[in-house]
């Protein structure tokens, strides 16, 4: 028997292979997944458009997809949340690590535009395994060479049933010299197989480097694998760690044949058979047993055709599925997801809670003095309440203290106020914003984790300024909102910028404008702008006052009698001057009592608004560049889950 080789359509030696109107993606081309589209919530409209064959075409004029778009197919919406993955995560990960899913996606594109009716097969296999022999045998016709001599088959060779591979063979790198076509019987086997296009492969474990180099770039190529394993190497490392273990996924579109079985007793071929079974477990190949999807073993003789007529009827009944480019792809898919889970997974669920939230606001609040400066507004309103109502007696003798013991004390504070304090003053701001990334990142994978931290520092630059503009801006319309005189009790109480004010620790930060309401620099003639007061302090003022002239008037009263300018009664002057020196503190305490609550609420409000302030720009500068960033990773990780829950091989 002769090889029959086609000279025309398909193969034929002119200058120019046929093509099936199809073209491989090209550099540039608007579908190809790496053509800049950053991917949000839809494939490009190019892709989703059904490719037809062109003019004068050999293959049918329809759409050529049916091997994609089967109805209920997962594999188009996997494809697609792949490529909006891979978009999605070009600005945080490396080009190494989205290598594989680029190539998945240029090969699924690939084949995706070329004939969807033939299934291409490789008979991968050992030196002497007879993958060859087992090749001419399903084609029928002597077309690869067998031999002693080794390596045999030095590149590969196609033999396809039908027209219209010119394509796929084309992808496959096969010239037009090594297509063949086989010799058909017009059985009913034969019948099934069209659409078959077997591809001989040369030595997995050739001692040419081109051979293995050939072998690789034709496996992630092709649809289904033929591995073809002898007695004596059935078990060896080189096949299951390089090639079996890997492609472990793709058992559905995998053939193990163990050859040679007529050179084993029938005990021995059943124990051969179970070990090889048992191997390929342990590489996580499921076995394809009672009807369950897996890989297919089967024992045969290429030499003698034992078991050769069963293989063409899996074959056949694999073709004619019309499948296999799908599943094989979606294996693929699977994959490339396996590899990139380190980077898309995380351990437990990320993200900036409550808690996180609130802790950062109140670090702020802390670096900005938001405490101190409620209350240093609450003894300001103290201290106004007691110049306003006090007795003049006891405000002359503490303004005296104040002026001889005190006055030099806080020039002197202040000059000797340590110049670490601001810096601490950062340092919080800076443990503030590194505590709140440590939240964010808590089980984050690495690039993520990176990224988020990246744009919590990066918003953390000038933190600490803008909180202290932001903060004399909000005391300033504070000011503003004083003057315009609340006379309620203190519900909206004033605040003003001062130099110097006491932090958490009680010491001062000199040369440091901080956020307490004491004096304003906008102030009229530099002077303090009071809090406001509330309706019934010119009440209090005026029966201060009353007392003050009841002890003036009563004293006056017991002078003239003493000096004899008044006729003599002591009793009335008397009681009139104890009722002013017991009224005047009373009326004091009294004041003192009641301005507690407006001042405590002064300084809550104060307080409230410098932390307002401080969240507010933190917001702003760290929390939501991170928040964004973590919605992002949320984002991928979406469409991860989209890519991975629809997995046909359990990848």
């Amino acid at each position: 028997m002769t090889a029959v080789t086609d000279q025309g359509r398909d193969h034929g030696q002119g200058p120019e292979p046929e093509r099936d109107g199809t073209e491989e993606p090209r550099e540039g081309d608007g579908r190809r997944w790496d053509d800049g589209l950053i991917a949000r919530r839809a494939a490009d409209a190019a892709q989703e458009r059904p490719l037809r064959a062109e003019p004068g075409a050999e293959d049918e004029p329809g759409p050529q997809v049916e091997a994609y778009g089967l109805p209920g197919s997962p594999l188009r919406p996997r494809l697609d949340a792949l490529r909006e993955l891979v978009g999605l995560s070009r600005a945080r990960l490396d080009g190494d690590t989205l290598a594989e899913a680029g190539r998945v996606l240029d090969e699924a594109s690939a084949r995706q535009r070329l004939s969807s009716r033939h299934t291409v097969v490789a008979i991968a296999g050992a030196t002497g395994s007879g993958k060859s022999t087992l090749f001419n045998a399903l084609a029928g016709v002597q077309i690869s060479d067998t031999g002693l001599r080794r390596p045999t088959t030095s590149a590969p060779i196609a033999c396809s049933w039908t027209d219209g591979a010119a394509g796929l063979l084309d992808r496959l790198a096969i010239p037009g010299r090594l297509r063949r076509r086989p010799v058909q019987g017009g059985t009913a086997t034969d019948e099934a197989l069209q659409g078959l296009v077997l591809v001989d492969l040369p030595d997995h474990d050739s001692a040419a480097t081109g051979h293995r180099d050939q072998v690789d770039r034709v496996l992630a190529l092709v649809d289904a694998v033929i591995w073809v394993v002898d007695p004596e190497k059935y078990a060896d490392a080189a096949l299951h760690e390089r090639y079996l273990r890997p492609l472990a996924g793709h058992a559905e579109i995998s053939f193990v044949v163990l050859n040679q079985i007529d050179r084993l007793s029938g005990e021995a071929a059943d124990l051969v058979l179970d070990d090889l079974r048992r191997l390929l477990d342990e590489d996580g190949m499921a076995v394809g047993e009672h009807g369950e999807p897996g890989v297919t073993v089967l024992p045969l003789s290429a030499l003698s055709g034992a078991g050769v007529g069963d293989l063409r009827e899996l074959l056949g009944r694999f073709v004619q599925d019309r499948t296999a480019a799908a599943r094989r792809l979606s294996a693929d898919v699977d994959a490339a997801a396996a590899r990139l889970r380190p980077v898309y997974v995380a351990e437990g669920r990320p993200g900036l809670g409550e808690r996180a939230r609130e802790e950062f606001t109140d670090r702020l609040a802390e670096a900005v003095g938001a405490s101190a400066a409620g209350q240093a507004s609450e003894r300001e309103w103290r201290r106004n309440a007691g110049r306003a109502c006090g007795t003049p007696w006891l405000r002359l003798w503490r303004w005296y203290e104040s002026t001889r013991q005190l006055g030099g004390l806080d020039l002197m504070a202040q000059a000797l106020a340590p110049p670490e304090e601001e810096l601490t003053a950062r340092q919080r701001v800076e443990q503030a914003v590194r505590k709140l990334a440590d939240d964010a990142v808590d089980g984050l994978p690495t690039p993520w984790a990176q990224a988020v931290r990246e744009a919590a520092v990066n918003g953390a630059k000038g933190l600490p300024e803008a909180l202290d503009e932001l903060a004399r801006n909000a005391q300033a319309g504070a000011v503003g909102r004083g003057r315009g005189g609340s006379r309620d009790t203190g519900s909206t109480p004033a605040g003003t910028t001062v130099k110097g004010v006491e932090t958490g620790r009680g010491k001062r930060r000199p040369g440091h404008t901080a956020t307490a309401p004491a004096a304003s620099a906008g102030a009229p003639g530099g002077r303090a702008a009071r809090p406001p007061r509330p309706a019934w302090w010119p009440a209090a003022v005026l029966a201060q006052a009353s007392m003050t002239l009841l002890q003036v008037f009563g004293g006056l009263w017991l002078l003239g009698q003493i000096v004899g300018v008044l006729e003599p009664g002591l009793l009335i002057p008397a009681l009139l001057m104890l009722a002013g020196v017991v009224g005047g503190p009373l009326v004091e305490w009294s004041c003192a009592a009641a301005a507690r609550g407006p001042a405590r609420r002064y300084g809550q409000e104060t307080e409230r608004r410098l932390r307002e302030a401080a969240a507010g720009c933190g917001r702003a500068r760290v929390l939501d560049p991170v928040a964004a960033e973590l919605a992002r990773y949320r984002e991928v990780r979406e469409r991860y889950v989209a890519v991975t829950e629809f997995s046909t091989t359990g990848g």
